[in-house]
């Protein structure tokens, strides 16, 4: 029986839609995670745990979703996380995303792995944009990406550092995942725009061994938050410690994540670590989480442990794969309505004004 995808009501529906039209090796791609995916399972999970103590008789006619972020004021906390190769779901990929975005009043994250460069995107769209950033060995590389990504007006840079190697994606090495001769990667040129097919293992592991820089460290991090003045956030944080020196080596911001659990299997939800990183980082930079959200009450739950904003990754890429630009606004709009809902219900109508007591331990 065929799925009407146009009669989801809500986004833990929305990838069984995309799975019905998406080719095997792309859905895979964006559903999988890694090893035994048990990560990925419990990033959601993990959220189905924890349960509210609502307040009662508490006027919610002035309700207030707005939250502002280095001075970008956006209509709910909720972002749209970087995502990579994007034309994989729809020939508009990025630019698609980015309108949607934009007409939502949120932000995206770019990733550096995008499939339309980082120039192209921001020329598309006059909603506000961040640049995720993977570290190469070329140090060159990167610093090319973030004057670009200040030249063509984003707003912050989201430095990823869970990603030294790619997981172990048992999805992408059955799927020999790679990239078809009719995509390629926009941010580059000059070799680096390639993911070939290949006899054996996955494409976009062989490329990541070759070229990110596996020898990252704190002091790299100092040595990136120097090369320009937008503030620099720090994605991959897990741990008190870490949150600490993510503080003390420049980053303005930090982001909650497991990588959606495409990495390192086993790994915390970053729900159960959000809390950990509040208390590390004092109220001295915003931290954000993402993985596992599908609700509004997800994004709630968030707020209430401490999160400033959240980001939301695969449900706009169904989204996208569904319906382009027009499907990933339904995604921004269904998680923004929910919220609207659950705010309302719990007696807390400001997200600026959320309190950890709302969360019934």
């Amino acid at each position: 029986m065929k799925l009407n995808q146009n009669c989801y009501v809500n986004l833990r529906e929305l990838e069984g839609f995309a799975g019905e039209k998406l080719q095997q090796m792309t859905f895979d791609y964006y559903a999988g995670g890694a090893g035994d995916e048990i990560t990925l399972r419990d990033n959601i999970e993990a959220f189905d745990r924890i349960r509210f103590r609502p307040k009662m008789l508490i006027d919610a006619s002035q309700l207030n979703m707005s939250v502002n972020l280095f001075g970008t004021v956006i209509d709910t906390p909720s972002l749209i996380a970087p995502m990579a190769f994007h034309k994989l779901a729809h020939d508009e990929g990025e630019i698609a995303m980015a309108r949607a975005a934009a007409k939502a009043n949120t932000i995206m994250v770019v990733s550096t792995l995008a499939t339309a460069s980082l120039e192209e995107i921001a020329e598309a769209t006059n909603g506000p944009l961040w640049f995720q950033l993977y570290v190469y060995r070329d140090r060159q590389v990167t610093i090319d990406l973030v004057q670009r990504a200040k030249a063509a007006g984003y707003r912050a840079i989201v430095v990823t550092v869970d990603s030294p190697v790619l997981g172990k994606r048992h999805r992408d090495v059955r799927n020999l995942f790679h990239l078809p001769p009719s995509l390629k990667m926009g941010n580059f040129s000059t070799g680096l725009e390639d993911i070939p097919e290949q006899t054996s293992g996955s494409g976009l592991a062989d490329y990541i061994a070759s070229l990110y820089d596996q020898a990252l460290t704190w002091k790299d991090l100092e040595w990136i938050a120097g090369l320009t003045d937008l503030p620099v956030l720090v994605k991959g944080v897990l741990r008190y410690d870490d949150a600490r020196m993510s503080i003390t080596s420049g980053a303005r911001g930090i982001v909650v994540s497991n990588h959606g659990g495409r990495q390192l299997d086993s790994t915390i939800a970053t729900i159960d670590a959000l809390s950990e990183v509040v208390q590390a980082a004092e109220g001295k930079v915003p931290v954000l989480l993402d993985g596992g959200i599908r609700r509004g009450t997800d994004v709630l739950k968030a707020l209430a442990r401490g999160a400033t904003a959240v980001l939301m990754g695969r449900p706009c890429l169904w989204g996208l794969a569904l319906d382009g630009e027009q499907g990933v606004f339904r995604v921004l709009e269904t998680l923004k309505e929910e919220l609207r809902n659950a705010l309302i219900l719990s007696g807390f109508p400001d997200v600026n004004a959320i309190t950890s007591d709302l969360i019934g331990e």
